[in-house]
């Protein structure tokens, strides 16, 4: 399996790694937070981290929702986690004209799910030279996802993560079929597994989408049991006060039980 250097973190090396952080750079208070106690949680643990954020969440349910800090601010709440902390940073892109300045600043792109199929941006993606995470669409076959792949590589890059996230399962409900996570592992990349989007109920809320946080521990654990590289989660101080996908973030606590689950059955391999 081809393995993916993400700063100083090695996906598909044999080692577990956490992406993790609030959905949204909300502040740079909340981020330093949560970067700070993640990072330290996954030394206790002996687990890889990378700090996730959004500067922008262009696919809110309603255009009247906030949709984060913008570019220039948000690049700098993450630069500042990096710098602070020492760890990867990565941030969602969805347009192709933003992937120059991003990858300036990150350490990994990530592709959101509803983009995945994209071909300028997915290519654009690629030509940056950084690792790409690609998250499977909810509405695409894991099979499918091989056209993510190839419209990458064609751009000359094999550095490749493709992300399980769950699958539209009737109207504003999801399921995780974990088979997924055995066929994208198929075409020879690291694979990670969403656990916070997995329980996601989108649009459940009628202007915004709801979750289940109850179900992302048992969820992450038949996960790791089937075979993950890495382990996504949205984590956020105080989850229902937080500005983006609250119902199905994490507490600190209910985090540090996930991760230590997880771990416990990865080493099990």
């Amino acid at each position: 399996m081809q393995k993916v250097n993400v700063g100083d973190v090695t996906i598909g090396g044999g080692s577990l790694t956490l992406i993790a952080g609030p959905c949204m750079a909300e502040s740079l208070e909340i981020c330093l937070q949560t970067a700070e106690f993640l990072r330290d949680l996954c030394r206790k643990l002996g687990v890889q981290y990378i700090f996730k954020a959004s500067y922008d969440k262009a696919n809110r349910t309603s255009g009247s929702s906030l949709r984060g800090p913008g570019l220039r601010a948000g690049l700098e709440i993450l630069g500042e986690v990096r710098r602070r902390f020492g760890v990867p940073v990565v941030t969602d892109v969805h347009e192709s004209a933003d992937v120059p300045e991003v990858a300036r600043c990150v350490d990994l792109l990530q592709i959101p799910a509803f983009l995945c199929r994209q071909t300028d941006l997915l290519v654009a993606a690629g030509k940056s030279g950084l690792p790409v995470n690609v998250k499977k669409g909810q509405f695409m076959a894991p099979e499918d996802m091989a056209g993510a792949l190839e419209k990458i590589r064609s751009a000359g890059n094999e550095k490749i993560l493709l992300t399980e996230r769950g699958t539209s399962f009737g109207y504003h409900n999801l399921v995780v079929d974990m088979r997924s996570l055995v066929t994208m592992r198929g075409f020879g990349v690291p694979v990670v597994f969403d656990a916070t989007h997995s329980v996601q109920l989108p649009g459940g809320m009628g202007n915004a989408s709801g979750g289940r946080r109850e179900f992302v521990d048992p969820l992450a654990r038949a996960a790791a049991a089937v075979g993950i590289d890495a382990l996504f989660c949205e984590v956020h101080p105080m989850p229902d006060r937080a500005l983006s996908d609250g119902p199905n973030s994490l507490d600190f606590a209910a985090a540090e039980k996930v991760v230590s689950n997880v771990k416990a059955i990865y080493d099990l391999k």
